[in-house]
């Protein structure tokens, strides 16, 4: 998640978003055959219309796994969880501590996104050509650049939309907001209880404002937000983010760090101004300067960071080289097209881009700027339709929902969290001091009964929400050495 996801300039909403935001007249609810399938997990494999406009029309399947509550005479129902980045059940196959405490009250229903799915399923879809690099319009910064980028999405597009048929004219947050609703019903819950991380809080926005009468408890954390039609505005946010990032690595590093003294800031300041910096055989560029400390920015690569930009001011940045994104997936796999189709499904061209960057640089002048190509080489190229786009949220008569907001988010920037927030009415926000999946990671690294995790159990539980103004340690951040 690394999931992040954006908006849109100019897009005109009108009466065009008001029929969309009707939902389908609701059927009987579908039939749900459980099985073992290996991990202690039960799976299910839940049919929907590929579009919930047309609920008669042709279907598509959704996969489905149960992590059944240890006590099952005690427990408290079903909770739906979505994990965000794409899959979910393959991951929590993976590591199921994440969400494994939740089962000493609830059957855990993992539910993949349209197109993903568990390992060896029909509904997991191989894109034949990968996602390009999402560093590539960083690289690559001139106009050629953009058009090879513009190139490498069309053809990663074109073979997911090969590879679905027609199930990719549902490949949207619109439609899993409805895949949420049917399978609420096919459990037999009254109430949807769902927890959604990244790139799930987006099905979670949409099921808000869809069936805002069926909502029970909405625990959301990483939140990326689908509520700005600008996409400068987005992009800015960004922007601003990664800057304060910035500012926060240096903070952290006065602590104690592999720069020893040095102030942080001063030193990539003096770098910036030497680049192309030597670099064993090689070289380190600007471009690839500027995108390794992006890369290093993260909380739990600091150490890494710290340690390279002392190596590089000292003469090698060899280290700094290695710090670059993950390789593309490969094959691809349609949930990069779905965040298109969610937050960029129409880009502004080059030179308008251009015009955007310009004012990202004054806001950002060091490192936030460059996260608007980060962001844009997702979606530049890629095919306008289906479309989601970003709107305000309409979600009225909802009961309160659990927002996690952390402090080091780079991935999902905690103003837009805020922003998110204060359109659901009764919202209560947990400020803590981590980063991205902060409920997730703390989980899956045994830390017990957390602050953050403590809010997030009393609420999914019992309903109990923390104070206004809440906040917790960034009890990750905590862990980080300093070496």
């Amino acid at each position: 998640m690394r999931i992040s996801t954006r908006a849109l300039a100019g897009l005109v909403l009108g009466t065009a978003l008001a029929a969309t935001l009707q939902a389908p007249v609701a059927a009987a609810p579908p039939a749900l055959t459980w099985a073992g399938c290996g991990d202690g997990m039960q799976c299910a494999k839940l049919t929907v219309p590929i579009d919930w406009r047309r609920p008669h029309g042709r279907k598509t399947q959704v996969d489905l796994a149960r992590m059944p509550a240890r006590d099952p005479a005690r427990k408290l129902g079903s909770l739906v969880v979505n994990t965000g980045g794409g899959a979910t059940i393959q991951p929590v196959r993976a590591t199921p501590t994440v969400v494994s405490e939740l089962t000493t009250w609830f059957d855990v229903v993992l539910i993949d996104p349209r197109g993903m799915g568990d390992k060896g399923s029909s509904a997991a879809v191989e894109c034949d050509t990968p996602q390009p690099s999402i560093a590539g319009l960083i690289l690559a910064p001139g106009e050629a650049g953009w058009r090879a980028q513009a190139r490498a999405n069309a053809a990663y597009d074109a073979s997911c939309r090969k590879a679905m048929g027609a199930a990719y004219a549902g490949l949207t947050s619109w439609q899993v907001a409805h895949d949420l609703e049917a399978l609420r019903a096919a459990l037999g819950e009254p109430e949807l209880r769902y927890f959604g991380n990244s790139y799930g809080t987006v099905y979670g926005q949409a099921y808000l404002e869809l069936f805002p009468a069926k909502v029970g408890r909405m625990a959301l954390d990483g939140v990326p937000d689908h509520t700005r039609p600008s996409l400068e505005r987005w992009l800015t946010e960004y922007a601003r983010t990664e800057e304060q990032q910035l500012g926060r690595f240096r903070d952290w590093c006065r602590a104690g760090c592999a720069l020893g003294g040095d102030d942080a800031i001063e030193v990539f300041d003096r770098l910036l101004t030497r680049v192309p910096l030597p670099a064993g055989k090689g070289t380190v560029s600007k471009e690839e300067f500027l995108l390794a400390v992006k890369e290093g920015l993260t909380p739990p690569v600091w150490p890494r960071l710290a340690a390279a930009l002392r190596k590089a001011a000292d003469g090698d940045a060899s280290d700094l080289a290695k710090l670059r994104p993950l390789p593309p997936e490969s094959p691809g796999y349609p949930a990069g097209a779905m965040l298109c189709h969610d937050f960029m499904p129409g880009l502004p061209g080059y030179r308008e881009f251009q015009a955007i960057e310009s004012r990202l640089r004054a806001v950002a002048p060091r490192i936030g700027w460059i996260h608007g190509r980060y962001q844009v080489a997702r979606c530049v190229g890629m095919g306008k339709s289906p479309a989601n786009p970003p709107h305000p949220l309409r979600a009225e008569g909802v009961p309160p929902v659990l927002i996690a907001i952390g402090d080091t988010d780079v991935n999902t920037p905690h103003s837009g969290a805020e922003h998110l927030a204060a359109q659901v009415p009764g919202a209560r926000v947990v400020r803590h001091g981590d980063g991205h999946a902060a409920y997730l990671m703390q989980s899956a690294s045994g830390l017990g009964a957390t602050c953050l995790r403590r809010y997030v159990h009393d609420y999914l539980t019992a309903g109990a929400l923390p104070r206004s103004g809440a906040r917790c340690p960034g009890d990750l951040m905590a862990r980080i050495p300093r070496g």
